[in-house]
């Protein structure tokens, strides 16, 4: 009886690594166009790497003792994180609203989020000059636990948890662990309040970051209010960012959707455009009383005047206007179009935050080297890679197993 028994196990330990064996095989097309640009940059971003590890940070970067943070913090942290915005919007949507609706898309949009913040805490450690001092903002070493970086630390820790918890019932769907998966669906919706928290307080938190350089960002773009900006934007951000993937996604991966998923998909598109017109009518209201109340209207008769006006006109009126009209005539492309301008937009409000308008008043300005804009592609591309190869392999866009259902 126990050497049968032994048996089982093994045969069960077998199959599970032959399981994983065959899942790591690539499936689909190698050869194309995504494929065949993203590779050479991705090769070249990995030795620029490996240099900036072997060299020091100094090697492959214009930074300096006077500009610490660049590109990569300025694009792929603080930007980044508004992109991934979408997945604490949809997780309330979803599972407190209760607004089932959007629930065919909030899979794909958890799994963004996690990678987006799992990949942009590795862009988080190329920036640091000793990356593996990290550990200090977790326990607070030299600064103290009341330093704005070691709440935003632990948010970030804390809130990748949240979204892997999240995620995780899909994991265990694919490795058809049926416990597993009963388990973590009782847990499922202390994940959900807990990442909710988290995410709310984590894109306050890199706007609460900047309030210490009063003296360094342009007053156009500077204000007290800058935490509770970064949470409006990263709604609108995040919404839009949902748009622009679930339309690629769409049409990447039609075979494993199904028959009504294209009316589904319409339908869902239309109430996001909806819901980003709102965000942004509020993220617009909320810049014009800080403009009156911070008295701003002299800086407005100069180049760098103009340059706000056209960041609040082009990419916060008119893509407001544009979703509003995609709603209001279900306008799918005027929708997508939309969702592209807004993306520009908080990508050119959060580099002029972190880059452009800090120290505005430097002769020599900071310009990222090739190698920066190299690595940032080269992060992008890996977890594009990332992504579809779990979408291709996990129950992420179709439908869960069987067993699943019949658990419910």
């Amino acid at each position: 009886m126990e050497r049968a028994q032994i048996s089982c196990t093994d045969n069960k330990d077998n199959n599970f690594w032959k399981f994983i064996l065959s899942e790591l095989k690539p499936k689909g097309k190698i050869f194309t166009p995504f494929n065949v640009i993203s590779l050479p940059i991705m090769l070249v971003g990995l030795v620029i790497i490996y240099l900036r590890f072997r060299d020091g940070i100094g090697s492959v970067t214009n930074l300096n003792q006077e500009i610490p943070w660049g590109l990569w913090i300025g694009f792929d942290v603080v930007t980044g994180v508004a992109f991934a915005g979408g997945a604490y919007v949809l997780v309330f949507m979803v599972n407190i609203l209760n607004m089932k609706k959007y629930k065919p898309i909030l899979r794909v949009t958890v799994l963004n989020g996690f990678l987006a913040y799992l990949f942009y805490s590795a862009a988080l450690l190329l920036d640091l000059g000793r990356p593996l001092k990290i550990i200090n903002v977790i326990i607070g070493n030299n600064y103290g636990v009341s330093s704005v970086l070691f709440l935003v630390g632990w948010h970030f820790l804390l809130y990748m948890l949240a979204l892997l918890l999240e995620f995780s019932p899909a994991v265990a769907e694919w490795l058809n662990a049926r416990k597993l998966r009963k388990f973590l669906g009782t847990i499922g919706l202390g994940a959900v309040i807990f990442g909710i928290t988290l995410s709310v307080l984590h894109q306050s938190g890199i706007g609460a970051l900047y309030l210490m350089a009063i003296d360094k960002i342009h007053p156009l773009w500077y204000s007290e209010y800058l935490p509770l900006q970064f949470v409006v934007a990263s709604v609108f951000a995040g919404i839009a960012m949902v748009i622009l993937e679930g339309s690629i996604s769409h049409k990447v991966f039609a075979h494993q959707l199904g028959h009504n998923a294209h009316e589904e998909h319409n339908s869902i598109l239309v109430g996001l455009a909806k819901i980003c017109a709102g965000a942004l009518f509020a993220y617009l209201s909320l810049m014009i009383i800080v403009f009156v109340h911070g008295k701003d209207w002299k800086y407005l008769d100069s180049g760098w005047g103009m340059w706000y006006l056209l960041e609040m006109i082009g990419f916060v009126i008119l893509p407001m206007l544009i979703f509003y009209f995609s709603y209001r005539h279900k306008n799918l492309l005027a929708i997508r179009i939309a969702a592209v301008i807004t993306l520009l937009g908080v990508i050119l409000n959060r580099m002029n935050i972190s880059i452009i308008v800090y120290r505005w008043y430097d002769v020599e300005r900071y310009v990222p080297s090739w190698q920066e804009f190299v690595v940032t592609l080269t992060i992008i591309f890996i977890e594009i890679w990332v992504l579809r190869w779990i979408i291709m392999r996990m129950p992420v866009l179709r439908k869960s197993p069987e067993w699943v259902r019949d658990d419910h």
